[in-house]
């Protein structure tokens, strides 16, 4: 089994939906987590601030420094993940299909990589 990473992007030029349209993504993206923790694909799953809420760290010379705002100058951002494991990546993409169309929005799929073996 592989643990792939389903992230959900959300960009700057996106339209703020309404709150009716947040509320049935918020419903069906409860109805997909708990079809998703009883296939047992389920690891792990989050919503995430906005950007504008980030904060990178860097370690440099035995110093660590810290910036406010996201890492990535970019409009897009990462909104919001789920972790899975299943067999491969064809049921990946199927999960994958079935959140995008919870959430609304594109979901990008990767595999995470493998452990060495020791």
């Amino acid at each position: 089994m592989t643990q792939y990473l389903l992230a959900v992007h959300h960009s700057e030029d996106d339209e703020t939906p309404s709150p009716d349209d947040t509320q049935k993504a918020y419903r069906q993206v409860d109805e997909f987590n708990k079809d998703l923790e009883a296939s047992g694909a389920w690891v792990f799953a989050g919503g995430l601030h906005p950007p504008s809420s980030a904060t990178v760290v860097r370690s440099q010379g035995g110093d660590v420094l810290t910036t406010d705002g996201p890492f990535a100058e970019t409009k897009e951002q990462l909104g919001g993940f789920w972790v899975i494991q299943v067999a491969d990546l064809d049921a990946a993409l199927s999960w994958a299909g079935k959140a995008s169309a919870a959430c609304m929005g594109p979901v990008e799929v990767r595999p995470f990589q493998e452990e060495p073996d020791a």
